[in-house]
C-alpha cells in the first residue's frame, strides 16, 4: 500500500505578536515606575564621646527667651537689636575673641534670633561658637 507523501510546510514564526506583548510590557513598567529624586543629603556627623568640658568663666553664656529677649551672661538686654548683641558681647569679652560663645535657645524662640547671635559673633571674630539644647527623653 502505498501511502502518499504530503509535503512538510514550512514551519514559520510570526514573532510580531512577540514583539508587540514585549513592548506593551515596557510600556507597563515605565509608566508604573516611580521616578523619585533623592532629596536627602548624606551627611557624616561627628561623634561625641563624653561631653565638652568649657569653663564657666570662660564662656559667654547668651540666653534667648521665646518672647525674643536675650540675656548675656545673666545681664538682660535692652532690645533685640544686633548692635546692641554685638556692644554686649564686645564689653564682655574685653576683646578676648578666644572665648567661647554658648547660645541657649528656648525651643519656641524664633531661629531667626539665633542667627542673630551666631552672625554678631561672627562679626566680632569669635570662632567657638556653641548651641546647646535639652536631650530629648522620648
Amino acid at each position: 500500500m502505498q501511502f502518499k507523501r504530503t509535503k512538510d510546510k514550512e514551519l514559520d514564526v510570526n514573532l510580531t505578536p512577540l514583539i508587540d506583548v514585549v513592548f506593551l510590557l515596557l510600556i507597563f513598567f515605565m509608566v508604573s515606575t516611580t521616578f523619585t529624586d533623592k532629596l536627602e543629603l548624606a551627611l557624616d556627623l561627628p561623634k561625641a564621646d563624653g561631653q565638652v568640658q568649657l569653663k564657666k568663666t570662660d564662656a559667654i553664656e547668651v540666653l534667648i527667651t521665646a518672647k525674643g529677649d536675650y540675656t548675656i551672661n545673666g545681664k538682660t538686654l535692652l532690645n533685640a537689636e544686633i548692635t546692641t548683641v554685638k556692644s554686649a558681647i564686645q564689653s564682655i569679652a574685653e576683646g578676648n575673641s578666644d572665648r567661647s560663645v554658648i547660645i541657649t535657645a528656648d525651643e519656641n524662640a524664633p531661629h531667626k534670633l539665633v542667627v542673630r547671635v551666631m552672625d554678631a559673633a561672627g562679626q566680632l571674630g569669635f570662632n567657638n561658637l556653641s548651641i546647646t539644647a535639652i536631650e530629648y527623653d522620648g
